[in-house]
């Protein structure tokens, strides 16, 4: 990490000419621009902010804009919002040239903050829990297929047949990883240099599907690790001569790439669910009362809902159990180490709108003190248990129905991302698939 005196010295030495202002759209992308070292040291020593169109969270995932947002539009002319540097996340970008990078927290010119850009929603449950005397502590597990194509020839190939980097199954199988420990390598230490605490690399469960985790940390600094990783990882790929895809279901055949969010709560810098279960239990029994309502900040493209299916490794219900990998939750740990490791979220989640989330549904269950029901023994996908919901479609009905995220959001957060999930419905809704090219052309 680097301190602005230290940036000012490094940018006066030369050894960083740039520097990456950066947020996260309600895609999970980094948006933002590069900045000559000696401008930024200049303008924000000056306090002034960086500005971008507030288009960018009323965006498709095309880059087009899209109707229907409060905060920006035609109408309105699609001004710009404030960019305002967090200096706590400013650090060195390894893997890039002479760059380093910080994130943003977006404001009006007032600066007040633009109330649904996904770093504000995350921020704004955090001083509800902060009320409580209670801090988030996250751990996000990410995996990814590394691919031999680069990005270019995979667009090319309009991503079909893509070769994963090991033609076979890799889990925890460290002969098959070896192959790949180039790039893993690059990877784990240049997260490591800017800042972010590897923990481990592992093969996964499929042909070329990878896993690297991190360090747990509070919610607010978990996420930014988690949009840095993911981003850089892609572009040491990119520089590689191959691909990452941290999609949630690529192909119908794959194993999908998960997100397993691992949370607990600490009170005055101790873990409060080692002697505090009815803590633990309220905080686990908001998520399964409110996860349906809010799948759509969990689960947040059409393909999300392609990655549920039974005998996957992802979950399909609400369930909860101890040490079961069939269930939505699974409780591991003991003591000091006792968490809810939910399984739910996909590769392509938002991380500050997931960990919203979660934080907003373990306060619920608090804060109307929520009993848990009795945890699953056996094979959740067999069970009876409630049933996360399947399809975008069924999200969208559960947030348009629900009241629990308007009270933990407010209502222009939630307008908000029905307008997107809307918007991404309806796209699909549109477009004719492969599927039906291939079932129908001749046949039908």
């Amino acid at each position: 990490m680097l301190s602005f005196e230290e940036l000012e010295s490094e940018v006066e030495s030369g050894a960083i000419d740039t520097v990456v202002v950066a947020f996260t759209d309600m895609q999970g992308r980094l948006m933002g621009k590069r900045l000559h070292g000696e401008f930024f040291v200049e303008e924000i020593g000056s306090g002034n902010e960086v500005e971008g169109c507030n288009y960018l969270l009323a965006l498709d995932m095309e880059m087009e804009p899209t109707p229907g947002y409060e905060i920006a539009s035609w109408e309105q002319g699609y001004g710009d919002f404030g960019l305002a540097p967090d200096l706590a996340t400013l650090r060195r970008i390894p893997w890039l040239e002479a760059t380093a990078l910080v994130l943003c927290d977006v404001e009006w010119h007032d600066g007040s903050p633009v109330q649904p850009s996904p770093r504000q929603v995350l921020k704004a449950q955090l001083e509800r829990t902060a009320e409580l005397g209670l801090v988030p502590m996250l751990g996000s597990e990410l995996e990814f297929y590394l691919l031999r194509e680069t990005f270019q020839e995979a667009w090319a190939q309009r991503y079909e047949d893509l070769t994963p980097s090991v033609p076979y199954i890799l889990d925890y199988h460290v002969l098959a990883s070896t192959y790949d420990e180039d790039l893993i390598r690059q990877i784990r230490n240049g997260m490591h240099a800017a800042g972010i605490k590897v923990e481990t690399s592992k093969g996964e469960a499929w042909p070329g599907q990878h896993e690297i985790n991190f360090r747990f940390a509070d919610a607010l600094t978990m996420a930014d690790n988690h949009v840095i990783y993911k981003n850089g990882a892609k572009e040491i790929a990119f520089a590689n001569g191959c691909s990452i895809t941290f999609m949630a279901k690529p192909f119908e055949s794959w194993i999908g790439n998960s997100c397993h969010i691992h949370a607990s709560l600490f009170r005055d810098g101790e873990p409060a669910f080692a002697e505090d279960d009815v803590l633990f239990d309220r905080f686990l029994a908001g998520q399964i009362a409110t996860f349906e309502e809010l799948a759509i900040f969990l689960a947040p493209t059409i393909n999300s809902y392609k990655r549920y299916a039974a005998g996957s490794w992802a979950p399909t219900t609400l369930a909860w159990g101890r040490d079961n990998r069939t269930c939505g939750f699974r409780i591991v740990g003991h003591g000091p180490s006792k968490r809810v490791e939910t399984r739910i979220p996909g590769g392509d989640v938002n991380p500050y709108l997931a960990f919203a989330a979660i934080v907003a549904a373990g306060l619920h269950g608090i804060e109307t003190e929520l009993d848990l029901p009795p945890g699953l023994e056996g094979n959740a996908y067999e069970s009876d248990a409630e049933r996360f919901p399947s399809t975008m479609r069924d999200a969208i009905a559960a947030l348009e129905s629900g009241t629990v995220a308007r009270a933990a959001f407010g209502d222009q957060v939630v307008d908000h991302y029905l307008n997107y999930a809307r918007t991404e419905q309806a796209l699909f809704d549109k477009y004719v698939t492969d599927w039906e090219r291939a079932r129908y052309f001749e046949r039908g």
